[in-house]
């Protein structure tokens, strides 16, 4: 699309965002204009084994597009790395007219409060989904996944629904892709943690025999930073909780000026001197004790393997190699915690390289990549929230601090509702979900050099199953896999194709990535 026209579609939008607001099918169709539609022709992957090009879009993206796989063969998968690190280099307009949509999103905590909790919900949750369903700064959508899972906030818990869209905004996505320590800062203070992990009750007052609430700084160490393995004793512990006294959030505080953000009570804060990690802090630091704080932690050679292992894990294998998770590691400390030089060291690795489908989707991810590999139309309306919820992963709902587990095991129960959902989709039978299900399959065609009658002349019933199975799995199917299938594809009725896509989204093959 020419520049022009982009900025003519960008000004019609700003004089008549009610319009759009109101309107899906013109977002819809805006959408399309903008990129959206499925190419006249297809690349496929034509081999045996995983395409390593579609193997690095299924890791680094929630799946690839129609159309992803040629793009990121033109630029060159170095090339286009590059600029998934760099996101701002990407334009997002396309992506920008379903998802900045929702009011609620851009107010600051304390003003959000306005809003019902259903409506808060709502918007953040179809946010963050379309989002993944329609970005193409993918990397980055994934790595707010991530963060979002490492750093979990319940909406269920006391005001956090409040909260919770402003540290979406403010910590999340605007440190996904940042210094390590910023997010851990940003987050310390962020008025969504600070009431989910009580540490806005954190204080020891003069005169009381208050003890410091430990909770938040427990699984900051636990969790956030060195791991449960990671060296630190209770008296780590206790002094972290120390450093943390005195920061809080306060909704009512409706007259002053810091009335939105965390603030620093000096009446609560111990002041002594402490010990952490073995580092001496000296009394009288006040507010700066949690930097000095989050500055030990976040240097500490354990927070390097706890996030270099949990970055591999999520992007490599369930059980990633010694070796990737030392060097990572040595990156992240040899960076000072550039988040895109450790990914960076990720996905130019061999090990990376050889770990072609070997991941088992979360639901997330599942419902994700099925959208975007048939180029799914959506406004994720409640048909479709409700069968992320069927599947076990409704987003921001994890009850507890640890975020949704990433082990194969926490979701092998939930393969019937991916089956259904499988077959769902294909017929064209998900509520509110369309996909241009003939238009993918004349591309694919095209780009074979195969039209619908040479099929019907060679008597070919299976070479649409097979260019189906390339185009979502990124091989061609094994001969194994063709004998499994050839009973269920044998029929020849007019639902056959759908029964095709079905197939193909319900099979072992898809579930992996």
């Amino acid at each position: 699309m020419s520049p022009s026209r982009r900025r003519a579609i960008q000004t019609s939008l700003a004089t008549g965002a009610a319009a759009v607001a109101g309107c899906d099918g013109l977002v819809s169709e805006l959408g399309r204009q903008l990129g959206e539609a499925v190419p006249a022709s297809l690349l496929a992957a034509s081999g045996r084994t995983i395409d390593p090009d579609f193997h690095l879009l299924s890791r680094a993206t929630y799946g690839p597009r129609p159309g992803d796989l040629a793009r990121l063969r033109r630029q060159g998968p170095r090339a286009w790395l590059e600029d998934q690190l760099h996101p701002e280099r990407i334009d997002d307009t396309a992506c920008d007219l379903r998802a900045e949509r929702f009011e609620s999103l851009g107010f600051a905590p304390g003003d959000a409060y306005a809003f019902r909790r259903s409506v808060l919900r709502d918007e953040l949750v179809r946010h963050a989904l379309l989002r993944a369903i329609y970005s193409r700064r993918q990397l980055f959508e994934l790595l707010v996944g991530f963060w979002s899972d490492h750093l979990n906030i319940d909406l269920g818990k006391g005001d956090c629904v409040f909260l919770k869209p402003a540290d979406d905004r403010e910590v999340i996505r605007r440190h996904a892709l940042g210094r390590f320590a910023e997010l851990i800062r940003a987050s310390a203070t962020s008025p969504a943690m600070l009431v989910y992990l009580d540490n806005a009750a954190n204080k020891v007052r003069r005169g009381h025999a208050d003890k410091p609430n430990e909770n938040y700084a427990r699984e900051l160490l636990e969790l956030h930073t060195l791991g449960v393995d990671g060296g630190y004793t209770q008296r780590d512990v206790t002094e972290a909780a120390r450093c943390l006294t005195g920061w809080t959030f306060d909704a009512g505080r409706v007259f002053a000026t810091d009335q939105n953000r965390a603030f620093f009570r000096a009446d609560w804060h111990d002041d002594g001197e402490k010990l952490l990690l073995g580092h001496r802090i000296p009394a009288g630091g006040g507010p700066r004790d949690l930097d000095r704080l989050v500055e030990i932690v976040c240097s500490h050679p354990s927070t390097a393997r706890h996030i270099a292992g949990k970055l591999c894990r999520r992007f490599v294998a369930a059980d990633p190699p010694r070796a990737l998770v030392e060097s990572t590691a040595a990156v992240f400390t040899r960076t000072d915690g550039q988040i895109p030089a450790v990914l960076r060291n990720i996905f130019r690795s061999a090990e990376f390289a050889d770990s072609r489908g070997l991941l088992l989707k979360r639901p997330l991810r599942f419902v994700v990549s099925a959208l975007r590999a048939v180029a799914a139309d959506t406004h994720a309306r409640p048909p479709l929230l409700d069968a992320l919820r069927r599947l076990g992963q409704p987003l921001f709902e994890h009850p507890t601090p640890d975020g949704y587990a990433q082990d194969e095991a926490t979701w092998l129960g939930t393969l019937l509702w991916r089956w259904n959902l499988a077959f769902a989709l294909a017929g064209g039978n998900l509520p509110t979900v369309t996909a241009p299900l003939e238009a993918i399959a004349s591309s694919l065609a095209a780009a074979s050099g195969d039209s619908g009658e040479s099929q019907r002349a060679e008597g070919d019933k299976d070479h649409a199953f097979t260019r189906w199975f390339a185009h979502l799995i990124g091989r061609r199917p094994t001969r194994d896999e063709q004998t499994a299938f050839a009973p269920l594809l044998a029929a020849a009725d007019q639902r056959r194709e759908a029964r095709q896509l079905g197939l193909i989204l319900a099979s072992p093959a898809f579930q992996r990535h």
